[in-house]
């Protein structure tokens, strides 16, 4: 698929992987709208501001953009919240943007896709296939957008519609959702990069850009990578 001329959605793009990516996409002719509350430090981006987790704001976000053709649910959050005595309101945090928000965000793209459909790109997480010793919430949040995904895929292909769906499923990237993720636990942070050639956002992009250019009859489900150093 040609990405040049092409309408794309991508949440989070003010920074890591959402950057990375709209700095792709808009290398190969793409339109780029942002929908995150930060603009992107590219000009040549549209941004919407947007606070992801309300979804009255999501509703007239997506009727100001009208058509597109490809959304990119980047945006998320990660707090090392255990269930066992986490704090709720990172466990609120991260469902509402890494679950519920992604899934609005689709059930909304669909009714702006063009007639011959067009494509959704999850960006999901290792912890969605493995529950790491930290993982807690986060790692719970991962485990439903891989369900969602699988569950849409299976409800447009009933339904007779051609919109692809995938996921990518990095192990770590050096974004900074790390900084949450390891806040107070600053020296096990910098133990891990020692330890770990982290991927770049960068990489990432490159994933939905493949992605993005297989033919029309290929539907790649997930990528899951991680660095060669990193072990699980």
């Amino acid at each position: 698929m040609k990405i040049n001329g092409k309408r794309v959605v991508v949440t989070g793009a003010s920074s890591g992987i959402g950057l990375a990516l709209a700095e792709q996409l808009l290398s190969d002719g793409a339109h780029v709208i942002a929908l995150c509350r930060t603009a992107p430090p590219l000009t040549a981006v549209e941004h919407i501001p947007v606070d992801l987790t309300d979804g009255s704001a999501l509703e007239r976000a997506f009727h100001e953009i009208g058509a597109f053709d490809i959304l990119v649910n980047n945006a998320g959050r990660a707090y090392s919240a255990p269930i066992a005595d986490g704090a709720l309101a990172e466990w609120d945090e991260m469902w509402q943007v890494n679950v519920r928000a992604l899934a609005y965000c689709s059930h909304l793209s669909l009714q702006s896709f063009p007639e011959e459909g067009g494509q959704i790109i999850n960006i999901s997480s290792m912890s969605g296939h493995r529950v790491p010793p930290s993982g807690g919430f986060y790692a719970s949040t991962k485990f439903a957008v891989r369900a969602i995904t699988e569950a849409l895929r299976l409800e447009l292909r009933s339904k007779g519609n051609p919109t692809r769906i995938s996921s990518i499923s990095p192990g770590f990237v050096d974004t900074p959702l790390l900084d949450t993720y390891f806040q107070g636990k600053e020296d096990q942070l910098k133990a891990t990069k020692e330890a770990i050639q982290f991927l770049t956002a960068r990489q990432i992009a490159d994933q939905v850009m493949h992605i993005l250019k297989t033919p029309l009859n290929v539907e790649i489900g997930d990528i899951s990578l991680r660095s060669a150093s990193q072990a699980v």
